[in-house]
């Protein structure tokens, strides 16, 4: 698979051609192999049965992990742009090359506990990604490598969405783009079947989202919400995601209610 095709379908796919703020040619080795493994496929596929189908959750399937990956990407090139520098990789003697690769990796696992169950999904992800970063990494790693790439992703996904705070700013990009797939789309399946949760409504209220480079901070996350509803996955999810991230200096998040005739909030900056 070609990695210019990706596409989250808010215009901020990653394209291997484009100019990176980072060394990008390993990402674009590794990459398109990721995609196109059967296994990540058919686990993408299978965590949104317990999500969607039998929780009516919104998406986690492959949709979502598209969504993550770019923004995750788009994220950590727009820091790197800003002179933030990052530990995950440099702590474990790797190089700045697989800062990204650790980011596109822990991307796309970090939801596969799913297949188990929604609840704690995030650590029954640690030994499913491990059996699978055993068998694939050594394809581009020796074998001391690998273990380190195989540490720093499964500490990415780890922390994507359990108590444990990040202790890379690798990690931190995961856990923020986790939150930043929030816009109504994601929400389609459980609305069409008749949930009305929170996390529901607040999604549906959530018309886009574009990352874009900052004035004051190397980030400028900006959200347009239709309804007031859309508090919640910014000021509850986003937030609370963006809180001992390890880029909280680094991110500017500004979201503005669209909609004159509903302005019980009419604007929220973090």
């Amino acid at each position: 698979m070609d990695v210019t095709d990706i596409d989250d379908d808010g215009g901020r796919e990653y394209r291997s051609g484009e100019d990176h703020a980072y060394p990008d040619e390993k990402l674009n080795e590794i990459l398109p192999e990721l995609l196109d493994d059967p296994e990540v496929t058919a686990y993408l596929e299978a965590q949104n049965v317990n999500a969607v189908t039998r929780k009516g959750y919104n998406d986690h399937g492959p949709k979502h992990i598209e969504i993550v990956r770019n923004r995750a990407l788009r994220l950590y090139d727009l820091l790197k742009a800003g002179g933030v520098e990052f530990n995950g990789a440099s702590d474990q003697g790797l190089e700045e090359a697989d800062e990204p690769v650790i980011v596109a990796l822990a991307a796309t696992l970090h939801d596969i506990g799913h297949i188990v169950h929604r609840d704690e999904h995030a650590y029954y992800s640690i030994p499913l990604a491990a059996d699978l970063l055993d068998r694939f990494l050594p394809k581009f790693y020796d074998r001391a490598d690998a273990v380190r790439m195989k540490a720093e992703v499964l500490h990415a996904i780890l922390c994507h969405h359990t108590e444990e705070d990040p202790l890379t700013r690798e990690a931190g990009v995961i856990r923020v783009a986790d939150a930043l797939d929030m816009e109504r789309g994601r929400s389609r399946i459980p609305y069409e079947k008749g949930g009305r949760g929170i996390n529901t409504l607040s999604s549906r209220a959530i018309d886009n989202v574009a990352l874009e480079p900052g004035d004051s901070r190397p980030v400028l996350v900006e959200i347009e919400m239709v309804n007031a509803a859309g508090v919640y996955q910014v000021d509850n999810l986003l937030k609370a995601k963006l809180n001992n991230s390890m880029l909280e200096d680094y991110i500017r998040i500004v979201a503005v209610n669209t909609r004159a005739e509903d302005q019980l909030v009419e604007r929220i900056e973090l």
